[in-house]
């Protein structure tokens, strides 16, 4: 075993797998940007070596100063995480070639899989099925086009180097390809700097299934039983679980055997996920390899609970130049277990990433790292920052259950104890796929998202008179906290009164509703707030920001957060933010208002569509921009004439800053 490794990564991937060298002994040494110079998995390690810049092809990416890095520190092996260099050829040789073990597999390995194109080529000798498409080196836009034509509308276009949903673009009729094209090619460029693609089939009805195999350098390869990803929002996974829901167990083994033969085909050493498409159809189901991801991946912990079994170790030991610690036939599965990914972004706009500081973060009890009911795999703390500059997932919460149905239940619960306050994000969208009957029903295919939008978007999931007490409830206690010193009955802030009584409105916004709840005190009777016109009996304890409510004949349970103006209250049906409308706060005027259109999020404007002049309608594509590694098209809110175009294609935007002037037409 090593004595010290390096981790050529960053957040929770960094700090998983320096808790795993800890538990072995094994020292670790981080390296980080200027942006993580404060960051947990620096914390996590035992040594750190800074590498430059904000953005990843000035840090993460500068693959001779991590090596410089691993040298100077004496380490002996790099793990490479996942992203960034980890299925990286040039890098992997680059260790070895510095005398450093690289923790994964051979540069052989991940060249031949790194293509997809060329790994299909290899698959289908190796008789693994393949979906119908084209994979060859010609990439003429006009022979692309005609091979779409020929395989069949519609049909997907994949970055060939790609991964990550990243570089891929579903496309339904002749006439949208050149221009799908077009954005995949930009896209996978500027993310693996190979803008080559292949097309297929897109199936109907898939599910996105996938097998962990492990290989040793003596030769012997097995899988660890499969995974289900199905469902997807941008082509990323938001849910990960295993074993897969309703397979037949000869679809199971026939999945299992074509995945190790894959590794096999590419002599494969280390851990490696073979992903396939399972075609859903009245006959049944049937499979088709997609593509291997030559590393770990996120969705590790979903194999680890149900095997109990440490996939780190077993790459640090496999990398050591040990076998592999089980056969196939010890390999067992027990129980059911589910993956969140809980990622900064807007679900009701479309999966925005989103930026902030994390005001507040409670996660629920849970053992770190451990192989429990509960686990919690995060690289941010509360008061950390989710900058633009990486990507949008926050932290993993996975649940491990003995059936599904269990599991479920858990993974609930464990959102609902959830309380992020900074950032939007997806917590409650989650709880509301949980609730969905596709998911719960185990009815998975990667359109389950699109299928459920009707219940699972812009859906109030917390009771408003519930919402509303506990938001006059947190207001009232935050002023009674800013008082210090003995509260003599002039220095109360809650509208005591001595004799008679006394109300006092709250107004609040939410969305673009105004609410309002009216607080009554009376001198000789219980206090009363009226709520929709219905007056009950109030009270509220606090402990911490804990709060039990009494309020129309019930006791509600919540937490809540009062932040810059905004209560932010927590349940067990769900979450939502309401905002204070403060009598003696100024009112601000919206000076980007009228006809500027604004970034939606801070990134890099890629390209406007559009030029001075031009005449758009309601919707029409202006610009794109990169964040977060992925690019998004910004679509024109009304009719007009573009009069001024405020920045220059790869200028950095700040989130809310106009990126032109529009003159909207008369109505």
């Amino acid at each position: 075993m090593f004595s010290k490794i390096l981790i050529a990564n960053r957040g929770e991937i960094a700090c998983r797998v320096a808790a795993t060298a800890q538990r072995l002994g094994v020292r670790t040494v981080a390296v980080y940007s200027d942006a993580d110079a404060q960051a947990a998995h620096v914390q996590a390690c035992d040594e750190a070596v800074h590498i430059g810049g904000n953005a990843p092809q000035d840090s993460y990416l500068q693959w001779q100063r991590i090596l410089e890095a691993a040298l100077k520190t004496g380490a002996q092996a790099i793990h490479p995480g996942y992203g960034f260099l980890s299925e990286n050829a040039d890098f992997a040789n680059a260790c070895l070639q510095a005398g450093l073990a690289f923790i994964g597999p051979s540069s052989a390995s991940i060249q031949a899989m790194g293509l997809k194109a060329a790994s299909k080529q290899l698959m289908e000798k190796a008789g693994v099925p393949l979906v119908p498409g084209y994979h060859g080196a010609d990439q003429d836009p006009a022979l692309l086009a005609q091979e779409a034509q020929r395989i069949g509308y519609p049909v997907l276009i994949k970055a060939s180097a790609g991964g990550g949903g990243k570089g891929m673009r579903i496309v339904h009729q002749a006439a949208d390809f050149a221009d799908a094209l077009a954005s995949c090619q930009r896209e996978a460029r500027n993310s693996f700097g190979d803008e080559a693609v292949l097309i297929e089939k897109y199936v109907q009805r898939p599910r996105h299934i996938e097998i962990q195999v492990f290989g040793d350098s003596q030769g012997h390869l097995i899988h660890l039983h499969e995974r289900d990803c199905s469902v997807q929002r941008r082509h990323q996974k938001v849910l990960e679980e295993s074993p897969a829901p309703g397979l037949r167990q000869d679809l199971r083994e026939r999945m299992g055997a074509a995945a190790v033969a894959a590794a096999k085909a590419v002599n494969y050493v280390g851990a490696g996920t073979v992903e396939f498409i399972v075609e859903q159809t009245e006959r049944g189901m049937d499979f088709f390899f997609m593509e291997m991801n030559t590393r770990l991946q996120v969705e590790h912990p979903v194999t680890e609970a149900v095997t109990g079994l440490d996939l780190v170790e077993w790459q640090l030991r496999i990398a050591a130049g040990e076998p592999l610690p089980l056969t196939q036939d010890q390999v067992k599965v027990h129980g059911h277990a589910i993956e969140a990914r809980i990622c900064a972004e807007s679900p009701d706009n479309d999966f925005l990433p989103a930026t902030g500081r994390l005001s507040v973060l409670r996660s629920p009890a849970a053992q770190r790292f451990g192989i429990g009911d509960v686990r919690w795999d995060s690289g941010v703390r509360e008061g950390d920052e989710i900058s633009p500059h990486y990507d949008s997932m926050i932290a993993k919460l996975i649940v491990h259950g003995e059936n599904r149905a269990q599991a479920l239940v858990r993974l609930d619960q464990a959102l609902a104890q959830l309380h992020i306050v900074g950032v939007a994000n997806n917590v409650g969208f989650l709880r509301q796929v949980l609730r969905s009957n596709s998911f719960a029903q185990a009815q998975l295919d990667t359109a389950l998202i699109e299928r459920e939008k009707t219940v699972l978007f812009k859906q109030q999931s917390v009771p408003m008179p519930l919402l509303l007490a506990a938001s006059v409830a947190t207001l009232l206690q935050n002023e009674q906290s800013t008082v210090s010193g003995w509260q003599d009955p002039w220095s109360r802030t809650d509208s005591w009164c001595l004799q008679g009584h006394n109300t006092r409105r709250f107004d609040f916004q939410h969305g673009e509703d105004s609410l309002q709840a009216v607080l009554t005190l009376h001198s000789h009777a219980p206090t009363t707030l009226q709520i929709n016109g219905q007056s009950h009996s109030f009270a509220a304890q606090w402990q911490g920001n804990a709060c039990q409510l009494q309020w129309g004949g019930q006791r509600w349970r919540a937490h809540a957060y009062l932040v810059q103006g905004s209560v932010h209250v927590f349940a067990d049906a769900g979450s939502a933010v309401l905002q204070w409308m403060d009598p003696l706060a100024h009112e601000v005027q919206d000076t980007a208002a009228g006809g500027n259109l604004s970034a939606p999020m801070p990134g890099k404007l890629l390209s406007f569509a559009v030029k001075v002049g031009d005449v758009v309608t309601a919707g029409q594509a202006l610009a794109v921009m990169e964040a977060m590694k992925m690019e998004h098209t910004v679509a024109s809110p009304a009719a007009g004439t573009v009069a001024e175009l405020l920045f220059a294609p790869g200028d950095q935007v700040a989130e809310g800053a106009p990126l032109l002037r529009l003159e909207v037409a008369a109505a």
